[in-house]
């Protein structure tokens, strides 16, 4: 992963944490919490699609949906463990 890709998985991951926080008032880990998770779900999914064979596109708008989709998995899939 290219350093600019990186970077960008980053703030895709923190904005999407926050913008996440903000529409699930109840059933969060508070604003850190869901920064911190969105980012790790931006990278494992930055991750692990190219080492599927999947791509999205190259530049910054395959690594602005490649995050987004990792973000809002990630947050939707713990969010769904925690009030089972």
């Amino acid at each position: 992963m290219a350093l600019e890709t990186f970077v960008i998985v980053l703030l895709v991951g923190i904005a999407g944490g926050a913008i996440a926080h903000l529409f699930v008032r109840h059933g969060g880990f508070g604003l850190a919490g869901d920064m911190l998770v969105a980012v790790v779900g931006a990278l494992v999914t930055g991750f692990m699609l190219p080492t599927v064979g999947l791509s999205l596109g190259g530049g910054i708008p395959g690594a602005l949906i490649t995050a987004a989709i990792g973000t809002v998995a990630v947050l939707w899939t713990l969010r769904k463990l925690k009030t089972a």
